[in-house]
């Protein structure tokens, strides 16, 4: 049964993440993002980190999906074709083979032969919410304040380009009667 559940999950979360940069629509992009978040924190629970499963749907698939299908849905554009990128065409081959060149060294590099093995040793209470509240209140404290200010920033930010490219800066009544029709 575990099996099952970890290639659903694992089917679940690539899945999604293929369909959040292969879907134009950039609404239901999110939607698969969401997909991919609730799979990977059904992999969570079969590794026994309830906390981070917990925090994953939460934080992740909860309160910045909800931020991110706002923006979306107020920037809105999933009529609209991209412009030419001419120079991200000419490098998306050259970053695809570095990815390529990258996986393959993590998968040849990583010890294959330990799959059927217990694993490493743990200290008790490794990966505990008070473990990890204590690392992130101390030796993680900057990465996560920086990586939150950053989502901020872009959301703020893709909402001023929204309003900008649709001439929202300034909403005349040009019927003259009040708005009343």
């Amino acid at each position: 049964m575990v099996q099952l559940l970890f290639f659903m999950a694992a089917i679940g979360a690539i899945g999604g993440a293929l369909a959040v940069v292969l879907l134009r629509n950039p609404f239901f992009s999110v939607l698969a993002l969401v997909v991919h978040l609730m799979a990977l924190s059904v992999l969570f629970l079969l590794l026994h980190a309830e906390f981070l499963a917990a925090a994953q749907l939460i934080v992740y698939a909860g309160a910045v999906m909800v931020l991110y299908v706002f923006v979306v849905s107020y920037v809105g554009g999933a009529d609209e074709l991209l412009a030419e990128a001419g120079v991200a065409r000419k490098l998306a081959p050259v970053f695809g083979v570095v990815l390529l060149f990258a996986f393959s060294l993590a998968i040849g590099g990583s010890a294959l032969k330990a799959l059927d093995t217990r694993g490493a040793d743990l200290p008790a209470g490794f990966g505990s919410p008070a473990q990890i509240g204590e690392l992130l209140l101390t030796r993680f404290l900057l990465p996560f304040e920086i990586a939150s200010f950053l989502l901020t920033i872009a959301a703020v930010g893709a909402v001023l380009l929204a309003r900008r490219r649709r001439g929202l800066e300034e909403v005349d009544d040009v019927s003259g009667d009040g708005g009343v029709v």
